[in-house]
């Protein structure tokens, strides 16, 4: 699980994070990153995802993932929208890998 103190929460900086972040687009997701003092993560999961049940499971998966990388050394704000292939999908894992490293890379 994430701890409380790596996650987005408030409505006013997930809007800050993708109106001034850098955009990286992948089959199953879309991520926000944003240059900032400490690593914080977020997630945007709507119905087109799925019913309550995928998308839960999404959120869990990307949850557990996200926990590897929010502990990089280039300091974040990040979030994640899932797109509607995200709970069929086995490659959610390299998505978010590959978009996290373009997404670092993007930010020196």
């Amino acid at each position: 699980m994430l701890p409380q103190h790596l996650r987005l929460r408030r409505s006013a900086d997930f809007a800050s994070v993708i109106k001034r972040g850098k955009k990286v687009a992948r089959p199953t997701l879309v991520l926000y990153a944003a240059p900032s003092s400490q690593n914080r993560f977020g997630l945007i999961v709507g119905k087109k995802v799925g019913g309550a049940v995928e998308r839960n499971l999404v959120k869990r998966r990307l949850r557990h993932q996200a926990y590897d990388l929010v502990n990089q050394e280039k300091p974040m704000d990040v979030v994640v929208r899932a797109l509607s292939g995200a709970a069929q999908s086995h490659n959610l894992r390299a998505d978010l890998e590959s978009a996290w490293e373009s997404a670092e890379k993007s930010l020196k």
